[in-house]
């Protein structure tokens, strides 16, 4: 049976928080497709699924925790958008960015993924 693209984006989404402490990014590589792109807007893309994880390891580099405060999860045929607070936690640092994401689903897996932030807001609060 083939999950629709909401249930995978969901469930990867669990799986990226669950994986955050232990930078497990072994448990993620299932959702994406071979040469996935992920663009976390304004930092350069990256192609192609080793790429993405070895992005996705070095921001578990901060330790921690992270949570996801989902506001609005919306769907059209393959393409599902996030609109979503991600929370960042650390014993030096609290950061609450708002995130716009957009994900491609084909084929039961994430084909592209990209991540509308403002960065300023991020660094500010890095500083605390």
């Amino acid at each position: 049976m083939t999950r629709n693209p909401v249930e995978i984006v969901s469930q990867f989404v669990d799986e990226f928080v669950a994986g955050w402490p232990n930078r497990d990014t072994a448990r993620l590589a299932r959702f994406f497709a071979k040469d996935a792109v992920y663009h976390n807007i304004p930092l350069d893309p990256v192609q192609g699924r080793t790429a993405m994880l070895e992005t996705i390891s070095g921001f578990m580099d901060m330790g921690g925790a992270v949570a996801v405060e989902m506001v609005h999860l919306v769907c059209d045929g393959s393409i599902v958008m996030t609109e979503r607070v991600d929370h960042f936690i650390t014993a030096e640092v609290r950061i609450a960015l708002p995130v716009a994401g957009i994900f491609e689903v084909h084929d039961g897996v994430i084909t592209a993924w990209r991540d509308y932030f403002d960065m300023d807001q991020f660094t500010s609060q890095t500083k605390q």
